[in-house]
């Protein structure tokens, strides 16, 4: 391992340790701070910005997209009780940092990315780092992924004023969804299960995402 590999390997230990499994912060699950310690963040985000990767904040990734801070993917990670026999959907590919995170936890992992530049890159980063139980898609994810459904979880990186039906539609029952809802400036992350044909729905955090795009604001991104 070289001495830049050394030292993002340190500071990996340092963000885990530090902003994540602090008494302050509390992600406690062993898989999620293991998948968290050990996935290169430095790798999904833009050369420049690699010296940043492990700082305690989101990151530009271009197209007007963010890689989401460390804590809140760890926190929605732990969230979605995550098991090693799960067929996950990611909503918001974005960088693919965290379906990297869930490739470490689940069987699969179905991604789908709005932005095709976006999602070409995060393909072919998930590929060279040998993330191979990630499906990835470009196209529009308030639609979800009908063909492969259903999912034990769906987790949303992008904010809809709403909770899209099709995603509904596509948990299993006993499965689990979070998604971040409401406007850029007031957000609010809901874990929502699914119990037959009806939703129980937690509010867990206060959040600010990018704005869900496509059906959801109705329209379609070139």
């Amino acid at each position: 391992m070289s001495a830049a590999e050394l030292d993002y390997a340190a500071a990996r230990i340092r963000m885990v340790e530090q902003q994540l499994a602090s008494t302050s912060r509390g992600i406690s699950d062993p898989a999620v701070l293991q998948a968290m310690a050990t996935v290169p963040r430095h790798e999904f985000v833009p050369a420049e910005l690699q010296p940043y990767a492990y700082d305690d904040r989101p990151l530009p990734i271009g197209y007007a997209q963010t890689i989401s801070q460390p804590y809140v993917v760890a926190f929605m990670s732990e969230k979605l009780q995550p098991k090693n026999t799960d067929r996950v959907l990611e909503i918001g590919t974005g960088s693919g940092y965290q379906a990297a995170i869930l490739s470490a936890l689940v069987y699969e992992v179905y991604s789908i990315e709005i932005v095709e530049p976006l999602a070409r890159r995060a393909r072919s980063d998930l590929a060279r780092l040998g993330y191979d139980n990630v499906k990835l898609r470009y196209g529009d994810g308030y639609q979800g992924w009908p063909e492969a459904a259903p999912f034990d979880a769906i987790i949303v990186t992008c904010a809809p004023d709403h909770v899209p039906k099709p995603l509904i539609d596509q948990l299993r029952d006993g499965g689990r969804l979070i998604i971040p809802v409401g406007e850029r400036d007031d957000q609010m992350l809901y874990l929502l299960r699914k119990h037959g044909s009806s939703l129980q729905r937690e509010a867990v955090l206060p959040v600010r995402f990018v704005p869900m795009t496509g059906a959801a604001d109705g329209r379609l991104r070139p």
